[in-house]
């Protein structure tokens, strides 16, 4: 990979899947971006506590009548280099939120969404728990790049933020074992890796 390109810095955002106020989503995903900000990234934090996307089969997402959030959220997404999702295991799997907004976005209308971007997933739990979702979401999205037509990447590095509450406080700061602080930075280190990789061989492709 290209000197210069390896330190550019990333346009990155962090979505809390949770739609819980105050999750530990949102403890995990605020200290990814205290994280990822002080590394001199660009970070965008997204909160689904305040998620209004329709249900599949009770409505629908259009381009040119987007709620507050849903522009919010359609912009960071639209403007990012590399996505991370941080996923609460919800009975073994992701939440009913996240897998609503892939479906709902996953279309015509938001293909470019899927289009030039890098993936990576985080399992959110308040125990010892939070592989299955973030396994359940790599499919989900790498079907939809998939069935899109799209060039995007998903990171194969997951995490696994066991007994979240216990390791970040309220704000997202790291109070906990330095096990976890040391493997949460080798993930965001490595998905940004990848961004950067992946981008730099767009580039070159594009040239």
């Amino acid at each position: 990979m290209n000197k210069a390109f390896r330190n550019r810095f990333m346009t990155i955002t962090v979505v809390a899947s949770s739609p819980r106020k105050n999750s530990n989503s949102l403890r995990f995903a605020t200290y990814l971006n205290h994280l990822l900000t002080d590394q001199g990234h660009d970070v965008h934090l997204v909160d689904f506590a305040q998620y209004d996307i329709p249900f599949v089969g009770t409505g629908s997402v259009h381009p040119d009548h987007l709620t507050t959030f849903q522009q919010a959220f359609i912009s960071a997404w639209e403007a990012s280099d590399l996505l991370i999702f941080a996923i609460p295991e919800y009975n073994w799997t992701t939440t009913p939120q996240f897998d609503n907004a892939m479906h709902q976005l996953g279309g015509p209308a938001f293909k470019h969404l899927f289009d030039n971007k890098v993936f990576a997933f985080a399992g959110v739990s308040s125990g010892r728990g939070g592989r299955q979702p973030a396994l359940d979401a790599t499919t989900i999205v790498n079907k939809l790049i998939s069935f899109t037509n799209s060039y995007s990447v998903v990171s194969p590095k997951l995490f696994e933020s066991h007994e979240t509450a216990q390791n970040l406080d309220e704000n997202g700061q790291f109070q906990g074992h330095e096990i976890y602080a040391k493997t949460a930075r080798a993930f965001a280190d490595y998905s940004v890796n990848v961004a950067q990789r992946w981008h730099a061989a767009s580039l070159v492709e594009v040239k």
